[in-house]
Formats: structure tokens, C-alpha cells, sequence
């Protein structure tokens, strides 16, 4: 199947290969100029093909080509290395921040249990040079809140506002490129205005933290560990930078493989690493155990919308969801009915073939759903094409339902129950109906016009 709008004669998701990058691509690269020669220097630049991300290559500029190929292992030893050096005024707050869906993959990949792997890997990190080590599941909790009070919102204006519903989730950032590079106005109207959980990660660092630890935001150099790519693209939003402090909310994306690697350079596995306790935004408080939010292999955006719209809209209590399959497993339909009328109509869609099929149905007006689950991964967050692949770039299946077995095994944690969250509403965020949640929580997706400086590259 080809990408929608495409004009290539041949598919370019479909180029798979381990050709050396070309010459303009080497050329993108600014850590070429940084070949310091220290024990890292022998990692490989990241190298993202075209089938590991639903966002084609037409989407990207010679820019963001540059800026992608900064966010590797090279990037983070630079900043160790400056923070070495004798001249202070360079030194940077190194803290990172790990999505739930990379913890499974340790887990598994180690045989450890996902508490162990947590605190093994932040000790990995921290004997690197990384003074801070973060649980972004906070920060889905602001996602999720948000994004049910905005469904709400919707579904009371849906008999006055066309593009009220259906309401499409906002954190895969897949996901969001395709819908503003290619759908445009036919969905980006849609898309929920949450900030992705990794983006509010970089504001509650860059804001809430730095400010707590008296730093200007520019002092702190944040990276993500996600089990996907495109997270990537997603750090180099221009409505993700501060122009007053020339700062990134998040200044580098590593993918959980990606860690791996550098464990490998080291020659080091996690069974060797002693354990340290994750730290928390909160002064000196420490993580406790691995939470995470309801749903099989994603931060669960569906079902507690869906719960939590069951209770505010009709007055119902939902325990437990029962998932209808429709034409895959990836593709998947929640009901609530009342008094013999369906009310709420919710899906799960994940992967580019059930991504097409329903904006298919939403271009024929034969949408039936208030809300949209869209991940671009098949099978969801876990199956991020930058953890559990084989050599050759396949899933790695066995490892991957070891990874579902650890992450169905985590405790769930409701976002409402999180104190730090309701405290922070109040006393940061100046209320939950605030301007500042708006300007620190929301952001607007739009329609993107093709450039003609688009760079065919393998990325």
C-alpha cells in the first residue's frame, strides 16, 4: 500500500537497506566536528530507516535532517565530555527521562524484574555522568488528565461545533506528522490539544525543575529514552523551543536500543550495575515502585477517556473495558450503552494500514467513532521499532511478548490519584482552568505545507 499522496514510483517506506549514507548526509551531521577522541568515539551515528517511522522522508527539510542526525549517543558524550572541562560556564544539569514502555524492554532483554531494571539502568546512567534520572509516567498523567477534560469539552459542544468529534488522541508523534504533513485540515481540527507525554516531560524539567533547583532552562540538557524514532522529530517542534533561553524542552531523543548500544561499547550488562533509586521532581523524594496507566501497551489514553467520559457525561461507573476486534487485532472498538442506546463509540487504531482505513471512512463521512486511539507502531508503544527488533529489523517476537507480560504485571496508577499532580495544578500551574495550563500543558497541531528543500534520504 502506498503513503497517501505520495508521488515516488517506488515506496520509500519499503527501502530497507544497510547502504553507507550519502555524502550530503554525512554532511548534515555537526558531530563531525566534535571527534573528540575518548572512549565513545567508536559508536555509530543513528541511523533511522525510512520503515521505522510512519513519517515519510518527503516530510523532511535539510534542517531537521541536520538537527535529527544530533540526536544520538555522540550528542550525549559531548555534553559529558563539556562537563569535564575546567570552563564551568559550559557545564550542563545532565537529566533523563525514561517512558514506561522502555522499562518492559530492559526488563526482558536482562531477565530482571521491571523495579530492578529501573533502578539498574539509572544507576547505568549515572555512572556515566547523568545527574538526574526521571519516570516520565507524571507527566502522562498531566497528558491523560487533559485529554479527558478536553473530550468532555467536545462532546458538549458536538451539536454546535463541526469539528468538535471525533477527537483523535495527540501522543504518537508519527501519528501527528502524518496528520499535518499529508491529512492537513481533513483531521488536524480533530487531534486532541494535550501535549504528548515526552513534551510535558520537557516542560515540567525545563520549567517546574529548573526553577526549583534555581537553573535557567538552557542549563539543563534533557534527553528522553523512548522505544521509538520518532520521538525524535517530535523534540524538534518549533513550538517545543523557548526563544528567551534558546532551549529545547527536550534536547535529545535516545531510543532504548539505542542504550543498549552504548551499555555494549562499555562492555557492560545491567545484571553488573548497582541499583539506584530513580529520582523525582521533588526535592530529594525518590520513585518508589513502576507504575503505569490502564491499556495493553500504550500510556492507555482510551480507557480512561472512556472512563472517565462514562462517569462525567452518564453517570456511569466502568470497571472493566471489553475490547470488540474488528479487522485485526490492531484495530479494536469499545461501546457504552445506555438505556439500549450506544452513546460512547471509541477505537483503538494502530499501525499505517488501520490508520488509512479510517481516515477512508472519515473522508467518506461513514465515521461512527467519538474517539480515536492512533498509534503509529503496530501492536502499540511497546513495538517501537527502537527496542525488540532483531538484526535484520524484524520484531523481535519472543522478546516483545516477554515485554507484554512485564508491562501487563505493573501496578496501575490512576492519574487522578497522584497527589504531586493536584498540588502541582494548584501551586505551579495557578489552576486547572489557568492560562498557564493551557500555555504549558496544550499546544495547537496545524496543517504543514511541503517544502521544496525535502531531503531523499535513508534517516
Amino acid at each position: 500500500m502506498k503513503c497517501e499522496n505520495c508521488t515516488k514510483k517506488e515506496c520509500s517506506k519499503k527501502q530497507k537497506n544497510d547502504d553507507t549514507q550519502s555524502t550530503s548526509v554525512d554532511a548534515l551531521s555537526s558531530n563531525d566536528g566534535f571527534e573528540e577522541k575518548n572512549e565513545f568515539h567508536t559508536l555509530a551515528n543513528a541511523k533511522i530507516l525510512l520503515s521505522d517511522c510512519l513519517a515519510c522522508d518527503n516530510c523532511m527539510t535539510s534542517e531537521e535532517g541536520a538537527r535529527v542526525f544530533q540526536q544520538n549517543q555522540k550528542e550525549l558524550f559531548r555534553i559529558l565530555n563539556l562537563n569535564k572541562k575546567c570552563d564551568t560556564s559550559k557545564h550542563k544539569v545532565l537529566a533523563v527521562s525514561i517512558c514506561p514502555q522502555s522499562l518492559p524492554y530492559f526488563a526482558a532483554k536482562f531477565n530482571l524484574s521491571v523495579n530492578d531494571a529501573a533502578k539498574r539502568l539509572c544507576g547505568f546512567l549515572k555512572s556515566l555522568g547523568v545527574h538526574y534520572v526521571f519516570d516520565t509516567t507524571i507527566a502522562a498523567d498531566f497528558s491523560i488528565l487533559e485529554s479527558q477534560r478536553e473530550f468532555v469539552q467536545r462532546y458538549q459542544r458536538r451539536n454546535q461545533e463541526e469539528h468538535a468529534l471525533p477527537m483523535f488522541a495527540s501522543a504518537c508523534p508519527g501519528w501527528i506528522r502524518y496528520a499535518e504533513r499529508v491529512l492537513t485540515n481533513l483531521v488536524t481540527s480533530h487531534i486532541c490539544t494535550a501535549k504528548s507525554p515526552q513534551q510535558i516531560m520537557g516542560s515540567l524539567v525545563k520549567g517546574y525543575f529548573a526553577r526549583q533547583q534555581n537553573l535557567s532552562p538552557d542549563k539543563i540538557f534533557h534527553v528522553i529514552v523512548a522505544p521509538c524514532y520518532d520521538k525524535k522529530l517530535e523534540a524538534l517542534r518549533e513550538d517545543f523551543y523557548t526563544a528567551l533561553y534558546n532551549s529545547q524542552e527536550v534536547d535529545c531523543v535516545l531510543t532504548s536500543g539505542e542504550i543498549v548500544q552504548i551499555m555494549e561499547q562499555k562492555n557492560v550488562s545491567m545484571k553488573d550495575v548497582t541499583e539506584v533509586a530513580v529520582d523525582s521532581l521533588f526535592d530529594e523524594i525518590k520513585e518508589g515502585d513502576v507504575v503505569r496507566h490502564d491499556g495493553k501497551r500504550s500510556d492507555g489514553y482510551l480507557e480512561h477517556i472512556f472512563k472517565h467520559a462514562a462517569k462525567e457525561l452518564f453517570g456511569m461507573d466502568v470497571k472493566e473495558i471489553t475490547y470488540k476486534a474488528l479487522k485485526n487485532k490492531d484495530f479494536q472498538e469499545v461501546t457504552l450503552e445506555k438505556d439500549g442506546e450506544t452513546v460512547l463509540r471509541f477505537a483503538a487504531a494502530y499501525g499505517f494500514r488501520n490508520i488509512q482505513n479510517m481516515v477512508l471512512k472519515l473522508k467518506k463521512g461513514k465515521f461512527l467513532y467519538h474517539f480515536v486511539e492512533v498509534l503509529a507502531c503496530p501492536g502499540g508503544c511497546l513495538n517501537g521499532k527502537g527496542q525488540a527488533q532483531t538484526e535484520d529489523g524484524k520484531p523481535d517476537k519472543a522478546l516483545l511478548n516477554q515485554m507484554e507480560e512485564v508491562y501487563a504485571a505493573i501496578p496501575v496508577r490512576l492519574p487522578e490519584t497522584n497527589m504531586h499532580v493536584q498540588k502541582m495544578y494548584k501551586d505551579w500551574l495557578e489552576g486547572m482552568d489557568s492560562k498557564k495550563v493551557q500555555e504549558t500543558l496544550h499546544t495547537k497541531y496545524s496543517a504543514v505545507s511541503q517544502t521544496a528543500s525535502n531531503l531523499d534520504i535513508k534517516w
